[in-house]
């Protein structure tokens, strides 16, 4: 379960092309096994009025290719093969698989039978994710898997990954879901890879580590070379020391240089001190809110204070970015008063 790290622009993505046969080596080779089937989320969602459980079961090719096969084979023979290796990959249980996998990525039992078309964009994604994991796959990529998951979703997919059984390379920014989920890092940097054994906190610890007896090293390296340098320069006309000053510039030329350590990390952020702190910040009192006709929120009652935490949790659709609309000003509260401190 390989964790796939780096800032933004140094190959992740790339890396994912090339595994994928997408975009071609510009020097070297890539070896993959001949049987190994890779699996990975599409972006885009074909239309289709198939229902969600149909376009999750389309996932497995393989079982797609024994039905068709075994619809249309008038051979005894063949058929019987047909349905042994059907057998062989659990083929019985792929519905109750692929409703098992839409369940976890929070669709309801109605839901499940819902024509594709139906779906917002972001429940296609969790759509395009179930198609990924239903497909019986040796090698995993998941780029961003967490993107459009809530919470409960995001649980569920974190012990899934740990029982899944071939190999993965995931991309994600969420250090607690790496932590749950990797067993090794693979981080980018100055257009090399490395690996490190562990999850993404065990990959930092480490990383500072070599990174700071990688600047030791290169620091007193420094210094020898200053004090070789010196050396040469001041005896290199002495006949006495000329063949001590030849060997050391030779030494130089030899030595292979340690680089400074270097963290490829070009942002920084903070936030600004705010010149009053009135306190409460916002209240809201019997606040309702909703999109014309159709209420999302009613009777919200709301005190936000000064150096608060809060965190905003809730299944897709319970009214999140609706609540923090009203909280910021954007969206009208249909009944209720929504109070804001004086400045």
């Amino acid at each position: 379960k390989v964790a796939l790290t780096g800032r933004n622009g140094t190959g992740k993505s790339s890396l994912f092309s090339m595994l994928l046969g997408e975009l071609e080596t510009d020097n070297g080779s890539l070896q993959l096994p001949d049987s190994w089937v890779i699996a990975h989320v599409a972006q885009q969602t074909p239309d289709s009025d198939r229902s969600a459980l149909d376009f999750t079961l389309d996932g497995d090719a393989e079982l797609r290719e024994l039905q068709n096969a075994s619809e249309s084979e008038k051979d005894g023979h063949r058929q019987a093969e047909l349905l042994a290796r059907f057998e062989v990959i659990d083929g019985y249980r792929a519905e109750s698989r692929a409703a098992q996998l839409l369940n976890g990525l929070g669709f309801s039992p109605e839901q499940v039978m819902q024509s594709v078309n139906s779906f917002s964009g972001g429940w296609r994604m969790r759509l395009n994710l179930a198609h990924a994991l239903m497909c019986r796959s040796d090698l995993l990529l998941l780029d961003e898997p967490t993107n459009h998951l809530d919470l409960d979703a995001v649980i569920w997919l974190e012990q899934y990954l740990r029982d899944y059984q071939g190999t993965l390379l995931l991309i994600s920014h969420d250090r607690d879901f790496l932590d749950q989920v990797a067993t090794h890092v693979l981080h980018i940097e100055q257009q090399r890879i490395s690996l490190y054994k562990g999850n993404y906190t065990t990959f930092e610890v480490t990383r500072s580590e070599r990174l700071a007896q990688q600047q030791a090293a290169h620091e007193k390296q420094q210094v020898e070379i200053r004090h070789m340098r010196q050396f040469v320069e001041r005896f290199r006309a002495k006949a006495t020391k000329a063949k001590q000053a030849q060997s050391r510039l030779k030494a130089l030329e030899r030595m292979t240089l340690i680089n400074a350590a270097h963290v490829d990390s070009p942002f920084h952020f903070s936030f600004a001190e705010p010149d009053k702190q009135p306190n409460p910040l916002l209240r809201l009192e019997q606040c309702s809110a909703g999109y014309g006709d159709k209420k999302i929120l009613t009777t919200i009652n709301l005190e936000i204070q000064q150096q608060q935490r809060i965190g905003l949790l809730g299944p897709n659709g319970a009214g999140k970015s609706t609540l923090i609309k009203l909280i910021a000003g954007k969206l009208a509260q249909t009944s209720g008063k929504r109070l804001l401190a004086q400045d």
